[in-house]
């Protein structure tokens, strides 16, 4: 976990009182990383996890930003030590995870904190943080969403297959959010969800 803590525990903002998590989740390709980027670069009081997963860096990925990429074996210790929030096997393949020490110190100190993570680690942390707000990111229909995995070129004909199988099962988990999301637009979803949040004016309005 040194290698973690040492990429994620940068300053603290200083906000008066107990954060609230948001959680965000949705079917693969659904936009989740991209709206997740757009938040990033327009809300910068928002603080987003970085999830640790076991699978190669996509080409343009930075390891510390879009994820911490571990191999099995430090996959393994993190979680029998108790420093995974969530974590979940997706497609059947890799691990992703949510290390806690990060989210937990951003919560303790009132900086508005968002999960960008899969169905199954959404399930876990509704467990273990039910006072949390949970989002899920939709496709506008369910062609929108296939055009959109298969125009991201970075799978396989197998691996396309499996996460459109999967990416059906996560559609039918949808009650069970407390918001749901269209996202037909990424700046139009990422400020609904920023509204959900409760977070003000975008820094890109602002003077300067």
């Amino acid at each position: 976990m040194a290698e973690i803590s040492a990429l994620t525990h940068d300053p603290v903002p200083s906000l008066p009182g107990p954060g609230r998590l948001t959680v965000l989740a949705g079917p693969t390709a659904v936009g989740k990383g991209t709206v997740s980027a757009d938040i990033r670069r327009r809300y910068p009081d928002v603080w987003l996890s970085v999830s640790a997963t076991t699978r190669a860096p996509r080409p343009g990925e930075v390891d510390g930003v879009h994820y911490h990429f571990v191999g099995p074996e430090q996959f393994d210790r993190m979680v029998a030590a108790g420093e995974m929030l969530e974590w979940a096997v997706v497609h059947g393949v890799n691990r992703y995870g949510t290390p806690r020490g990060p989210v937990e110190e951003r919560l303790a100190a009132g900086a508005p904190t968002l999960l960008e993570i899969d169905l199954q680690g959404a399930r876990q942390v509704r467990e273990t943080m039910p006072q949390a707000r949970f989002v899920f990111l939709a496709p506008p229909s369910w062609e929108e969403l296939e055009r959109r995995l298969v125009g991201r070129g970075t799978e396989s004909a197998e691996e396309r297959e499996r996460r459109l199988a999967t990416a059906r099962v996560e559609l039918a988990a949808e009650p069970e959010f407390d918001h749901v999301i269209v996202n037909d637009d990424v700046r139009r979803a990422t400020d609904e969800l920023v509204h959900v949040m409760g977070i003000g004016t975008p820094a890109s309005s602002l003077g300067g």
